[in-house]
């Protein structure tokens, strides 16, 4: 069953990039990555969701880590009718994060602004959600009225669900599934099964069905490999707090957005609901990121 056969409803890309490398996005430098090293545009964007009927994105800080990307993506999704929010980067650790967050509420196409991100797994700390300095930086979010996209590693899984719990009023979006290691099969499923369970007990937290292509063999990978991830993802947060997001273009170092998109359909169970699926597929991102489709 396709996205677009369950409901009238927008199917929805819930985390995509855009970038250009001469603006700061030093990441890119790593050698594996040299065929994502170029800019990606919202015209090459709405290429992608045209031929594969993705109505509505989320569009997601890209790992730059300078509040100049903010106004940036902001103007991009003021000018692209299918960008329907912004994750924007933050510090969770600037003192002045309230201040921060109402500057981003004044700029141009703040309207689009749904969440906020740091990049936590870059940090070497497993446990930083549980640090005092976070739990303020949280606070804040919470306060401006925008969700919190947790991009961490399974090690930092822990952390994050003590996070949500202590903080019952903030909307946790949990990236990629946490980047389970994939490639160390059945040790990597059961490690991350055990790390997720918490945080997917959480009630304000939701999971992004994302990245699982770049946590597997890039030249290798199969739709068997993603199976039994999506099918505990769905076990552990039932479909209405799961969405689909294609991570492109970091998708594309190992497939084509049409194949990610396909793969994931083909990964659901079986035995979905036409309304499960829809929820997946939009619904569940429309409702977290309080989207406007």
């Amino acid at each position: 069953m396709t996205a677009d056969e369950t409901s009238d409803q927008p199917v929805v890309d819930a985390h995509h990039h855009l970038w250009d490398p001469a603006l700061g996005y030093t990441w890119l430098d790593a050698p594996e990555l040299a065929p994502i090293r170029r800019p990606f545009t919202a015209d090459e964007l709405r290429v992608e969701l045209a031929a594969h009927r993705v109505d509505r994105t989320v569009l997601v800080e890209g790992g730059c880590c300078r509040p100049d990307e903010v106004p940036r993506h902001l103007a991009i999704a003021a000018g692209t009718p299918e960008i329907a929010g912004v994750v924007a980067w933050a510090d969770l650790t600037d003192p002045y994060l309230p201040d921060t967050l109402a500057g981003y509420r004044d700029l141009p196409g703040a309207g689009a602004l749904v969440g906020i991100r740091d990049q936590v797994q870059g940090r070497d700390d497993p446990d930083f959600l549980d640090t005092e300095v976070a739990h303020a930086g949280l606070a804040a979010v919470e306060a401006a009225g925008l969700a919190f996209d947790l991009v961490v590693r399974v090690e930092q899984l822990p952390a994050a669900a003590r996070a949500a719990a202590a903080h019952p009023g903030l909307r946790f979006v949990l990236d990629h599934l946490g980047k389970p290691r994939i490639t160390a099969g059945e040790a990597g499923l059961a490690q991350w099964r055990t790390a997720i369970a918490p945080l997917a007990a959480c009630r304000n937290a939701t999971a992004k069905l994302s990245g699982l292509v770049s946590e597997a063999d890039w030249a290798h990978w199969s739709v068997d490999d993603l199976r039994p991830y999506v099918a505990a993802a769905v076990e552990l947060f039932g479909p209405g707090r799961l969405m689909f997001g294609s991570d492109w273009p970091v998708c594309t170092t190992a497939a084509s957005y049409g194949r990610v998109l396909a793969a994931l359909r083909e990964a659901l169970p079986d035995d979905l609901t036409p309304d499960e699926t829809a929820a997946i597929f939009g619904g569940t991102a429309v409702a977290t990121y309080r989207l406007e489709v």
